[in-house]
């Protein structure tokens, strides 16, 4: 490529920087979330090759405003080379953000000097959209569809052959600087248009890195959209290949989807040159190589035995290269639930299963989801590493489960009868390149996934366990969700916008769960719940007395509790007694019988979970549950509640008073912040408890200091009376204190102990009289 023909494609920098400048307004309007993942911050800087996979036809404008917005570099992008016909303006904008045509005579030479001058490059090595997501053959080898030949073809290695030539000649520099030839250095430094010998040498240093890198979107819809719907009325009769991309993409775009970008671990060529192929290069570098393009040239120039031998060397190693960055870009898939819920339809499907029972659907997939959590070969979406997100999978409950099932119910794919999930012919049938995405989302699911053994293993082994797998195995991986929830929340709102609220906390003690099991079996579980603003640590105490005395204990932490208030601010009461509901699935898995003691909010709420009448609750114990509160801002909630929904929906104004300072009798523990929706959703709690108490039909024992500061004592009286039956207690503690549970006030914690007890051994007399009646 002439000097003159280089200058056509001049970026420029004000066109470029007009394009960056307009994504990134436009993109806040979108629906599209675009999360960037690498392990090594400098990646993007010391990266000169960056590849992506092809799944969206508007995706290949995405990598370039990534790399400009992480380095401020200007790339060169290698497009189809059709977007450069036709229209020459158009032709024009592309050249002048970046773009190349992927037939441009000397494109490779022109890229390798582009790097050489700081630019970095943009490949998509597939050659084209992959609409099915296969990139596998039967044997396992690497290969996607060409459109232009209709058949399976193997990757592109153009990015191999640029970053392993250019490597080469990076060599030959530092050689002849070794060597002292000066002259040949600064003609490759005029030749290269580069300002200097050391800015040369400098670059010759440099290893050439070749950055693979995956896009994974999540979900993909197949409904109507607001673009594929003007497309039809503007372009009727539009080939059918638009019009599936215009509905396809334009969900994307438009519909809370998620873009997630994964860099991989560089690939260097690393190729040992032996002593007699160096030999060869430089005989051949000394009589033929006098610009980029002559370097480049070799394999078709070659015209002598070494020549061609030295070309078929370079050739092999190109292969190797291009197979270890394709291997790693399809290592780097975000995994999401419909890949797995996917990859479990087809592999049952391949079995010749067409149906499965709902709770063994659910089992396998949430069991699969628990062993890819352990490995660190694969890259899960954080819907699958945030248990608020999918715990309740094992239930059927979850909002990534509901949409990929309607999705397969639109597209004719899955069925539903009461006790299962049915799969339906369509899903075996064979679907064009331009039609699989909107007719078979399974199969594009499960193909994209495909390369990754550790998906179809853990898939083998859920399927195998799903049925067998005993209740407390099942519980450890239930209690691991809640370990992990409080992690996740933790890290979550500790990101700058949450410092000022977070910075006035004082709590020191560790807001986990616990779950502390004797050695032996048991027969009794007690279920702890703590107060509001305090954290599993306020009963921690009490629940390792327990577990020495040989009972399972755990101990529960409420929504929103011991991490952040801002956590707490966005949680609300149904979600704390949530925490309950699973903490006893939890513990049921250890024990035979569950007695459920609370205190304070976690007293209320202990009552309402016992007013569920599920079969392991034996008993219940609330310590200053309250009805009534004793301070008269209380009453000021609702109105403030309302006042902060009000200027919520009012564009760039803050709330009126989203917190309040709490004084603390345990300030090592409580929050000092208090949120003013939480105190909204206590109010709602007390008044929801009332109405639930007459359904309590276990032994229940109330406890209340008379002088409590924070519950009006007449809560312990009114709770008392409204529950039905006789099998009830109530007992009074002489304290000005409320913590009376985690101080032991009174002997607090002995009265639950004896209540447990009285518990324990109530059930173990009736099930003596069920085996002897």
């Amino acid at each position: 490529m002439t000097e003159e023909e280089e200058h056509v494609f001049d970026i420029n920098e004000g066109t470029y920087e007009w394009c960056v400048r307009s994504f990134q307004a436009i993109r806040k309007r979108l629906g599209l979330n675009i999360k960037v993942h690498h392990n090594d911050d400098d990646l993007m800087s010391q990266g000169h090759i960056f590849l992506f996979n092809h799944f969206a036809r508007f995706e290949t404008i995405i990598p370039p405003f990534v790399i400009h917005r992480a380095t401020g570099e200007h790339c060169r992008s290698v497009a189809d080379h059709t977007l450069f016909e036709g229209a020459e303006n158009f032709a024009k904008f592309l050249r002048g953000v970046g773009a190349v045509p992927n037939n441009l005579p000397g494109l490779l030479p022109f890229l390798a000097a582009e790097i050489l001058r700081g630019r970095k490059i943009i490949v998509f090595p597939e050659g084209g959209m992959v609409k099915d997501r296969r990139v596998l053959d039967q044997e396992g080898s690497f290969n996607v569809f060409s459109r232009t030949s209709k058949e399976r073809r193997k990757h592109h290695r153009g990015a191999a052959v640029l970053a392993l030539t250019l490597d080469i000649f990076k060599r030959r520099i530092l050689e002849l600087h070794s060597r002292g030839d000066h002259a040949r250095i600064e003609r490759w430094v005029r030749a290269l248009g580069m300002n200097s010998a050391e800015e040369l040498l400098a670059k010759a240093i440099e290893p050439t890195l070749i950055v693979p890198a995956t896009i994974t979107f999540y979900p993909i819809r197949i409904r109507e959209n607001m673009i594929s719907r003007a497309a039809d009325l503007f372009m009727r009769g539009m080939p059918q290949k638009f019009a599936e991309e215009m509905k396809i993409e334009g969900n994307l775009l438009l519909r809370d989807t998620d873009m997630d970008i994964r860099l991989g671990q560089p690939v260097q060529p690393q190729k040992k040159w032996r002593w007699w192929e160096r030999m060869l290069l430089n005989r051949y570098f000394t009589k033929h190589v006098w610009s980029l393009d002559d370097l480049f040239g070799l394999k078709d120039q070659a015209e002598s035995f070494s020549e061609k031998l030295i070309a078929r060397c370079i050739s092999d190693e190109t292969l190797r290269i291009r197979d270890d960055y394709m291997r790693a870009m399809y290592a780097g898939i975000t995994v999401n639930l419909s890949h797995l819920a996917s990859h479990l339809i087809i592999t049952l499907i391949r079995r010749g299963q067409m149906e499965i029972g709902h709770a063994l659907f659910h089992k396998t997939l949430y069991l699969a989801l628990k062993n890819l959590q352990a490995s660190r070969d694969v890259h899960l979406h954080r819907s699958l590493l945030w248990p608020d997100r999918y715990r309740m999978l094992l239930a059927g409950v979850s909002v990534e489960l509901d949409r990929f099932l309607k999705t397969c119910k639109n597209a004719g794919l899955v069925g539903r009868t009461p006790s299962s999930y049915r799969f339906l012919d369509k899903l075996c049938e064979e679907y064009g390149f331009d039609e699989v995405r909107l007719e078979n989302p399974v199969l594009v699911y499960a193909n994209e996934v495909e390369p990754l053994l550790q998906v179809y293993d853990t898939m083998d082994a859920a399927l195998a366990s799903a049925e067998t797998i005993s209740d407390a195995e099942l519980g450890s991986l239930m209690f691991d969700d809640e370990l992990r929830a409080h992690q996740w929340n933790r890290n979550h709102f500790t990101s700058p916008r949450f410092h000022a609220i977070n910075e006035k906390e004082t709590a020191t003690e560790s807001g986990e769960p616990y779950l502390f099991l004797p050695q032996e079996k048991v027969s009794t579980g007690v279920l702890l719940v703590h107060g509001f603003l305090a954290s599993p640590a306020e009963l921690s105490g009490y629940a390792r007395q327990l577990c020495n005395q040989g009972y399972a204990v755990l101990g529960v932490r409420l929504a929103g509790h011991g991490t952040s208030p801002w956590d707490l601010k966005t949680r609300d009461w149904q979600d704390w007694l949530n925490s309950l509901r699973r903490g006893y699935r939890i513990l049921s898995a250890f024990a035979d019988q569950v007695v459920v003691a609370g205190f304070s909010t976690g007293g209320a709420l202990s009552l309402m979970l016992a007013a569920e009448d599920l079969p392991k609750v034996s008993g219940v114990a609330a310590i200053c549950a309250p009805v009534k509160f004793r301070k008269r801002a209380m009453a000021l909630v609702p109105l403030v509640h309302g006042l902060n929904k009000l200027s919520r929906m009012l564009p760039k104004v803050d709330e009126v008073i989203p917190f309040r300072e709490n004084e603390s009798e345990h300030p090592n523990i409580n929050y000092r912040s208090m949120p003013v929706n939480a105190l909204y959703q206590l109010r709602e709690l007390t008044d929801v408890m009332k109405q639930r108490l007459a359904k309590v039909h276990v032994p229940t024992l109330i406890i209340q200091g008379d002088n409590d500061p924070v519950v009006d004592p007449a809560s312990a009286n009114k709770i008392f009376d409204a529950l039905p039956g006789h099998d009830k207690a109530l007992h009074w503690v002489n304290t000005h204190r409320h913590g009376i549970f985690h101080e032991n006030i009174g002997g607090t914690r002995q009265l639950v102990t004896t209540f447990i007890q009285q518990c324990e051994a109530e059930t173990a007399y009736r099930l003596d009289q069920l085996e002897t009646g």
